[in-house]
């Protein structure tokens, strides 16, 4: 394998991340109505996002290095069920949105919240719960922070960046970590939304060359099939089975509806979805957003069937390690298909990509840990300048974090990253999705059937081991209980999680065990900008920047 750096590559990839590193500091200026020594501000962009910059936002933070170099990976290595099955989940989940982040954001805009942890510590009147959903929130997004960094590790492998040893390997990785580090330090959320424009305009024009010119190049849809029905029936030497379902048989449905199931449900309980809802104008603006978004998932689709023409094209994903890297087939295939100029603008395309959600990851987990941590149990009298401040700090460390997943972790198929992640996060969801309609469910009996749930998960995550590397976290699905049927283990652990919160709140409510203050209104639920109580920016922020609005 040619190790040389392809310096034509490198340059436009160069030239591209430092105008994207330009805009990133320039952006603490743009749409600024105050100071950024506040969380309204710097977390949230002021909470004055429109229609056009939210579709961009939320599609630059949920279309990631997971949508072009996870998922194809997936479909490269072991094919449709842990890959395609990306596609019907984002089309589940906007129905499910348009529902329910509508009374999230109105709600969340008459309290002044942040966070979801903020919305449950006033729901249910208890921190511990709210510190759970907090602690969820960083954790469950430490790999998908990771998952990013990956992406843009493979992009640097293929360039020639890198070597054999540890610190050779990852110092570009490094390098861009740091600048992603420092402009979000510097800019808060409108470092992305910003980028998330050249983001999503890049990865449009690519997968548009893309799927009118490889086809063709490659010999026809009709070969591509061909060719990945035939690699993926060959048996895998470390199991003996199939490598992977090019159509998932009977065997595989329960895993490939599970999977899809349970990470639409997943996937707005993540902080940084959160965040960029919360930074909308107004409740219509995330329902339109709503309606509009599964324009991405036609994208989606389309990118994975990469994974399928990087069969056809017969890659050569083996990394400077040495070892087969399934990461690598994407980049692998716009350097050997494309000549280097337009794989170097592939490549910008798929770095930006990455960068844009880390930032707002790390922006949504920082903010839970100044909300729901910090302001709570360290430090109760906080200033919105003492709350800003922690929060900068607290995004660079779950930087750090992420990094501990990316060197220690199983990442022959990162799509498990994202997928871990999910297992956690969808713990979350009958505090969060549930509160926003009823307060039936005990906050006790949330917080138990949280624990159990969270520890079920991890251990059932933990046993899959990879069956060629030997590591554990190696998947995502294994057996419903007492049968033979496999299914997400996030679904499993939620399945779980209900059934403890119905019991045990049946329990407690028996018992007249206190159930904790609501301190919402069923009019704080739809209420929308210029409401009483929900004010316009400019008065949404005081003196100091703290959120104005109370019930």
């Amino acid at each position: 394998m040619n190790h040389s750096v392809d310096w034509v590559q490198l340059i436009v990839v160069v030239v591209i991340f430092v105008a994207v590193t330009v805009m990133g500091f320039m952006a603490s200026r743009w749409r600024a109505t105050g100071s950024m020594d506040n969380l309204d501000e710097w977390g949230l962009g002021g909470r004055g996002f429109g229609t056009f910059i939210t579709w961009f936002l939320l599609g630059g933070d949920l279309y990631t290095a997971y949508t072009f170099i996870a998922v194809p990976a997936a479909m490269y290595a072991t094919g449709a069920v842990t890959g395609f099955f990306a596609v019907p989940y984002t089309i589940v989940v906007y129905p499910l949105i348009f529902v329910f982040m509508a009374r999230l954001w109105s709600v969340s805009h008459r309290h002044g919240y942040v966070t979801p942890a903020d919305f449950v510590r006033g729901r249910y009147g208890s921190r511990w719960l709210s510190l759970a959903v907090a602690l969820t929130g960083i954790l469950a997004t430490m790999p998908y922070i990771a998952l990013q960094l990956v992406g843009m590790q493979a992009v640097f492998e293929t360039m020639g960046l890198g070597g054999d040893n540890l610190l050779a390997k990852d110092l570009p990785l490094l390098i861009a970590f740091a600048v992603l580090a420092a402009y979000t330090y510097s800019s808060g959320l409108r470092a992305p939304a910003m980028i998330a424009f050249v983001k999503d305009g890049l990865i449009y024009l690519v997968i548009g060359v893309a799927v009118i010119y490889l086809p063709h190049a490659l010999g026809g849809w009709d070969a591509i099939f061909g060719a990945a029905q035939e690699k993926l029936a060959k048996p895998n030497p470390a199991t003996g089975k199939p490598a992977g379902s090019f159509i998932p048989g009977a065997t595989g449905h329960s895993a490939y509806w599970t999977l899809a199931l349970g990470s639409a449900l997943a996937l707005f309980m993540y902080p940084h979805s959160v965040t960029a809802v919360l930074s909308t104008k107004s409740r219509n603006v995330v329902r339109r957003n709503a309606a509009i978004l599964p324009a991405y998932s036609l994208l989606l689709g389309l990118l994975a069937l990469l994974g399928f023409m990087a069969i056809k094209a017969n890659v050569n994903i083996k990394g400077l390690d040495g070892l087969p890297n399934p990461q690598l087939a994407i980049p692998r295939l716009f350097d050997q298909e494309f000549p280097s100029w337009f794989a170097g603008i592939a490549f910008a395309a798929i770095a930006v990509g990455a960068l844009v959600p880390a930032a707002i990851m790390s922006i949504a987990a920082a903010n839970l840990f100044t909300r729901n941590i910090y302001k709570e149990f360290l430090k109760k009298d906080a200033t919105p300048g003492q709350e800003a401040k922690v929060s900068k700090l607290a995004s660079l460390l779950v930087k750090f974090g992420a990094l501990v997943f990316v060197l220690g972790m199983d990442k022959t198929i990162s799509l498990n990253l994202q997928l871990l992640g999910g297992i956690w996060i969808l713990q979350t969801f009958p505090a969060i999705v549930v509160g926003l309609f009823t307060r039936w469910f005990h906050k006790w009996a949330l917080l138990a059937g949280w624990a159990v749930a969270m520890v079920y998960g991890t251990i059932e995550a933990y046993n899959v081991v990879n069956p060629a590397t030997k590591k554990h976290f190696g998947g995502s699905v294994t057996n419903i209980p007492f049968t033979d049927t496999q299914a997400y283990i996030g679904l499993i652990a939620f399945s779980l999680n209900l059934v403890i919160v119905i019991v045990l709140t049946l329990i407690f409510r028996a018992l007249k065990v206190a159930a904790g203050d609501d301190v919402t209104h069923p009019s704080d639920y739809t209420a929308d900008r210029g409401d009483p109580g929900v004010h316009d920016l400019p008065e949404l922020l005081d003196e100091g920047g703290a959120a104005a609005a109370k019930s």
